[in-house]
């Protein structure tokens, strides 16, 4: 087993980091030189990595670490009062946009549910982009990194109900005791973080404080307990990281544990990244080129459009609201997983969750260029744009 594992890092890795190379001195995004070396090495181009469940499996890590250092950086206080004027941009932005994904399912002729899935999956925006390309001072401390991080975590819950909704019977029928004990699980589980930090937590770290590996260790220990405590409750692991995270924000050790887990956070994120280009199937692209690029073409001109004019209702300046229209213009990694979750399910064929994964790579791949090349972000190519 470790030899393939071996290889297929070496392959990933190494392929990576010459790509990441060429499209540096090419003036490209990173995310677009991992999402096509997963297309040159996976099983659909050259075939060298074929294994793609188990580096996806893996990469999931990079999104539970992601969103738990997100956490780390959120005051309780301050993402209520931000979720609070978010809620309702969330919402009417999520229905505008079923509304669009279905219409467009049903223009190229797919069935009912299957225009039902495509209109859940355009509801959401990617989390690994839209904060990815955050700069850290907008993250921690600006007005827009917390309105980016209070929707995306509202689309987070409303994708979590979605899929529960998809996982509840094998023709998609709701399970209301499971879908009550998610809603109900979600406070009981933030009470339980809490009482758990304050009585146990901050006592081994004030104990133990000295001993940087142990309180590395007690970081993850954390962050994946508390991740897999909350799928088994019915809920996701995204949610049960972001609640590990946000429940020891206010401790002082938080931005040493933060700063401490960013590097193994972005070493998952790559794997995750090519596992979305080694999983989409290069054969079947000539029938979903043309549905796939009409949807991403709405997503990438309505999303924007869309969160300006509701950000701007709320009296935000109108920099802003174009700013986070666009950093949020994409459809989400929940999109992905709602694709694969509804095939399997046999809800939808698999052209018309093809049709979903390619929508989601090309509005990946557009939208991160254009906030690349015109809004501050870590990565830019340009140094007057570059914030880290």
């Amino acid at each position: 087993m470790s030899e393939p594992i071996l290889e297929s890092f070496f392959l990933i890795f190494t392929g990576a980091a010459v790509l990441a190379s060429v499209a540096l001195y090419t003036r490209q995004p990173l995310l677009v030189a991992y999402i096509v070396i997963g297309a040159v090495l996976g099983p659909y181009g050259l075939g060298l990595i074929s294994n793609v469940n188990l580096v996806t499996d893996i990469s999931h890590i990079g999104i539970i670490f992601l969103l738990f250092l997100l956490g780390l950086d959120m005051q309780p206080k301050a993402l209520l009062s931000v979720m609070r004027k978010a809620t309702s941009v969330a919402i009417i932005s999520a229905i505008v946009f079923a509304a669009v994904g279905y219409g467009l399912g049903y223009l190229f002729g797919y069935t009912p549910l299957e225009c039902m899935v495509i209109g859940m999956t355009m509801m959401f925006s990617s989390t690994i982009i839209g904060i990815k390309l955050l700069p850290t001072t907008v993250l921690h401390h600006k007005h827009t990194g917390e309105l980016v991080v209070g929707l995306l975590l509202l689309q987070d819950f409303l994708a979590i109900l979605c899929l529960m909704l998809l996982l509840s019977g094998d023709v998609g029928r709701v399970d209301v005791p499971q879908f009550l004990l998610a809603i109900i699980a979600l406070p009981l589980l933030a009470l339980f973080a809490v009482a758990f930090v304050r009585y146990v937590l901050l006592k081994l770290i004030q104990a133990f404080d000295r001993f940087h590996e142990y309180i590395f260790l007690l970081a993850i220990g954390w962050c994946l307990g508390l991740a897999e405590l909350a799928a088994t409750v019915g809920l996701s692991a995204e949610i049960g990281a972001f609640l590990a995270g946000i429940s020891i924000a206010t401790s002082p050790i938080s931005q040493y544990i933060a700063l401490s887990l960013k590097p193994l956070r972005d070493f998952f994120l790559i794997l995750f990244f090519f596992s979305l280009g080694a999983r989409f199937d290069l054969t079947l692209l000539p029938e979903v080129i043309i549905p796939s690029i009409v949807m991403a073409l709405a997503v990438l001109v309505i999303k924007p459009v869309t969160f300006r004019v509701l950000l701007r209702h709320q009296s935000e300046k109108n920099s802003l609201a174009w700013d986070i229209g666009f950093r949020l213009g994409q459809t989400s990694e929940f999109s992905l997983l709602i694709a694969f979750v509804a095939t399997g399910a046999a809800i939808i064929g698999q052209e018309a969750s093809h049709v979903i994964q390619a929508t989601a790579i090309i509005t990946f791949l557009v939208s991160s260029y254009i906030v690349v090349f015109n809004y501050p972000n870590p990565i830019a190519v340009s140094d007057r744009l570059r914030r880290d």
